[in-house]
């Protein structure tokens, strides 16, 4: 009999992962709300099915994960739990790309005693950066010896080639994704003290790597790093941070764009009002403290060309920093000082501006994306010599196939399915691939699709970063 799988959610990974499990003879059923969508991805495949399901129906979720063997969720996060809930209640496997959260830990002991595992962060970032650290983690520690410092950064980016607008960067995968995590805190260790990053200053001092065939790219810290000396097993790291790359300019305008406060969830009236009039009603609330800002301005004498003008320099001035800086060229080009008509309501600038970035920054039908990924490894043994250990995986997506960011995502998902399904993983629970008999036949099996991670041992300690 025909294994069947239940693929929930259409976006812009799932088509790899539907293509690939077709491909191997596996009947596939892709339920979403987007059917246009979907149906391209099954078309020609006699085993590929389409169902008409909104994720708020539980009752259809239900019939739905009963009628098949494995069920993979590439719905948003906050739908997870839900799902596996329904997964434990049949004894159905089930796998997602996404990050852990504590509600799903939760559900670790039930889902042992339903005898099912519930596969978490099998794509890329998380995914391939756990397995392919893993495999190098694995490889010290067997010759006894420490991980002294870790860092591994990744980055979905435009390929060189298709990078033609200030920020520097076009979206590729969820585009509201990419534009909330700027509102993250991060966490990191760096030689043995916990360094705290708020949000606020989260774009504000990158560092910058030469990365081969792409060039200097830069990078800032990405979430909780402190919790990954528990996942990947070394304690004894005294520096453990994970990044994230962008070319340079979008921390630059992403960190005056979180100074004005153009990316907050809060609520706001902006009935009637423009771009413009929204950034500058942003800039006045900085500036509480002055009880008149228009004779602040006036004193400054600041000489205007046109209002464009004016609410530069009201900036530049607020933030100290150049008129003719490249963030603010940034914010002009995204149309944010714009006279033109919002046509809203009660809004968050969040909404407002991701919407902007949407509308201007969608990689093109023509174009390439990119994944950059690199892991540095400071090692060292008990005769005392030290060596930097580098991996690294630069891939591109094709225009006339599929994105670098979605095959990446979907694959090694599809690959822990068919384990799954051929009996291959044992565990049982709620897991993320760092485990040796997931994470090798997985990143084999990746590099016969074109996905590999290239290391280099013996690296001088100068090579460290």
């Amino acid at each position: 009999m025909t294994q069947k799988i239940l693929i929930l959610g259409a976006g812009l990974v799932a088509r790899p992962i539907v293509n690939h499990l077709l491909s191997k003879g596996y009947s596939v059923t892709v339920a979403s709300n987007t059917p246009d969508r979907a149906a391209l991805m099954i078309a020609g495949y006699a085993a590929g099915r389409l169902v008409m399901w909104e994720a708020t129906d539980e009752p259809a979720l239900d019939l739905l994960v009963a009628g098949h063997d494995l069920t993979v969720s590439l719905l948003p996060y906050t739908f997870h739990v839900m799902v596996a809930r329904h997964c434990i209640a049949h004894k159905k496997n089930m796998v997602t790309t996404s990050y852990i959260k504590p509600e799903m830990r939760e559900l670790d002991g039930k889902a042992r005693e339903a005898g099912i595992i519930i596969l978490n962060e099998i794509g890329l970032d998380p995914g391939i950066d756990h397995m392919s650290a893993m495999r190098i983690i694995d490889h010290i520690h067997s010759k006894e010896g420490a991980v002294l410092e870790f860092y591994s950064i990744c980055g979905a980016l435009p390929a060189p080639e298709s990078v033609d607008n200030p920020f520097k960067y076009k979206f590729s995968w969820s585009p509201k994704g990419v534009v909330m995590a700027g509102n993250n805190d991060a966490l990191y260790l760096q030689h043995g003290k916990t360094v705290n990053v708020p949000t606020a200053e989260l774009f504000k001092d990158p560092f910058t790597v030469n990365y081969p065939d792409v060039g200097q790219l830069e990078v800032y810290p990405n979430r909780d790093s402190l919790a990954y000396r528990d996942i990947y097993g070394i304690p004894e790291a005294q520096t453990v941070y994970r990044g994230t790359f962008r070319y340079k300019g979008w921390c630059e305008a992403l960190h005056v764009i979180k100074q004005l406060g153009l990316i907050s969830y809060e609520k706001q009236d902006m009935t009637g009002m423009s771009y413009a009039e929204m950034v500058r009603r942003q800039v006045g609330k900085m500036d509480n403290e002055i009880t008149n800002y228009e004779l602040r301005i006036t004193n400054y004498d600041l000489q205007f060309k046109n209002e464009t003008d004016r609410l530069k320099q009201e900036i530049a001035f607020t933030l100290g920093i150049p008129v003719n800086s490249h963030a603010l060229d940034a914010l002009e080009w995204l149309g944010l000082f714009d006279d033109k008509p919002m046509n809203r309501t009660t809004e968050s600038t969040f909404d407002v501006v991701s919407d902007l970035m949407i509308s201007k920054m969608g990689l093109g039908d023509h174009e390439r994306d990119m994944v950059v990924l690199q892991h540095t490894f400071l090692a060292g043994y008990s005769d005392g010599h030290r060596e930097v250990i580098r991996s690294r995986m630069l891939d591109f997506g094709s225009p006339s196939t599929d994105t670098s960011i979605a095959r990446t995502v979907a694959l090694p998902a599809a690959i822990a399915v068919e384990m799954i399904m051929k009996g291959e993983i044992k565990e049982k629970g709620v897991h993320i691939p760092v485990i040796r008999g997931i994470y090798e036949p997985v990143l084999n099996e990746l590099e016969t699709l074109g996905i590999k991670m290239t290391e280099e041992f013996g690296l001088p300690v100068s090579e460290n970063i």
